[in-house]
């Protein structure tokens, strides 16, 4: 399932990809969100539950099967911590990822005057969301 094409005015996530965060951050049961845009000046994702640990292929690190309630054929996936933030608990470094996030798209996507697909993420054939600077 291909991502649309980021908009020209929205900027590629280059804080992600340097996330320094680890498997252990997290753990099952936790509420995490995938931010995939903006809409209304705030950051909107794709709220999930982190199940079990499991293989990121992409990256070729640890990562984490999530369940999507919402997902379709893709209820199941799995991705790599540093795309995740938390949602069921307040923790620094997530709130700070979040807030650089915000920094980052917002001031250019709020030009856009409605939702805005970053267009960040994709999933590949084995439903393991990838982030465009991983491919």
């Amino acid at each position: 399932m291909p991502s649309p094409p980021r908009p020209p005015y929205v900027p590629a996530d280059t804080l992600t990809p340097d996330r320094d965060i680890t498997h252990k951050h997290f753990r099952p049961g936790d509420q995490v969100v995938i931010v995939k845009g903006v809409a209304g000046g705030e950051l909107w994702g794709e709220a999930m539950t982190v199940i079990t640990p499991s293989w990121h292929t992409p990256t070729h690190e640890d990562g984490w099967r999530l369940r999507n309630p919402h997902g379709g054929a893709q209820t199941f996936l799995t991705a790599h911590p540093r795309y995740m933030i938390h949602l069921s608990r307040l923790c620094r470094d997530c709130l700070a990822h979040q807030r650089a996030l915000k920094r980052l798209v917002r001031p250019r996507a709020l030009s856009a005057g409605g939702p805005v697909d970053c267009g960040w993420y994709t999933l590949t054939a084995l439903n393991q969301l990838i982030h465009t600077h991983d491919r």
